[in-house]
């Protein structure tokens, strides 16, 4: 593996612990528990407590002051703005509890990702290419080793927003986070059965459909996998909840 491509390797690597801990935090603030006008604790505060690196918690910190709930101040430190007075966008876990919820969630990424696809198909760098194919790569190693791989799904669908350069896109799937993929809510240590793991094989086949259009630099081809993508998400979803109500009858 070359230099360039061991750098490439661990900033993708790096970037879901990073969206855990900007999940976390933002939680934390969101809910009270780190109120406005409060100093966050030392990078080496929270290197020790989420047992990552320094790196992790910079771009931590940059995010959630790209997302308006923290400000640093140089030379004292970093302090909570807060939750905002209702003007911060911000979806919870509990606006993510029923099926009608979830498909809302799709619908809104449709109308964002679709376009944003066919952005990246334009604008796409060899290095954003990359880290798509990371992302891929160890989605395929979870699914492989009878895991799931929510975060290596949220993270490859990130790097199609970066790949648009409009750092908006990305912002806002980092708002969402994580919990923008529907099977977010079921527990990541939990083994995946066979049907499961056919299941996760067939979401990220269609991922690399959008990956091959986005490389090829097609934006139709790019727009349309992914439409097709989030559609069979949807679809997935509500026949998931159809198969559970009729267990339960």
């Amino acid at each position: 593996m070359s230099a360039s491509d061991q750098t490439a390797y661990a900033e993708a690597r790096r970037r879901p612990l990073a969206h855990d801990l900007v999940d976390s935090l933002g939680d934390r603030i969101r809910g009270g528990r780190l109120a406005p006008g409060a100093k966050l604790p030392t990078e080496a505060e929270f290197m020790a407590e989420f047992q990552v690196s320094r790196t992790v918690v910079r771009e931590a910190l940059s995010k959630l002051q790209a997302a308006g709930l923290v400000e640093t101040r140089h030379g004292i430190g970093t302090f909570v703005v807060g939750p905002g007075d209702g003007s911060t966008f911000r979806i919870g876990r509990e606006q993510l509890a029923t099926l009608h919820d979830i498909v809302a969630m799709l619908e809104l990424r449709i109308g964002i990702e679709v376009e944003a696809a066919g952005l990246a198909a334009q604008r796409r760098t060899p290095k954003n290419l990359a880290l798509m194919r990371e992302a891929l790569d160890a989605f395929t190693a979870a699914v492989e080793g009878g895991r799931d791989a929510v975060s290596a799904d949220f993270q490859f669908h990130l790097e199609v927003m970066r790949a648009t350069q409009n750092a908006h896109f990305a912002n806002l799937m980092v708002t969402l986070g994580t919990r923008m993929i529907p099977r977010a809510r079921l527990d990541p240590d939990v083994d995946v059965d066979e049907a499961r793991q056919s299941y996760l094989r067939r979401v990220n086949a269609e991922h690399e459909s959008i990956f091959v259009a986005i490389s090829n630099q097609d934006p139709e081809a790019a727009r349309a996998a992914l439409r097709t993508h989030l559609a069979n998400s949807r679809e997935r979803r509500r026949r998931a909840a159809a198969l559970g109500a009729g267990r339960h009858r």
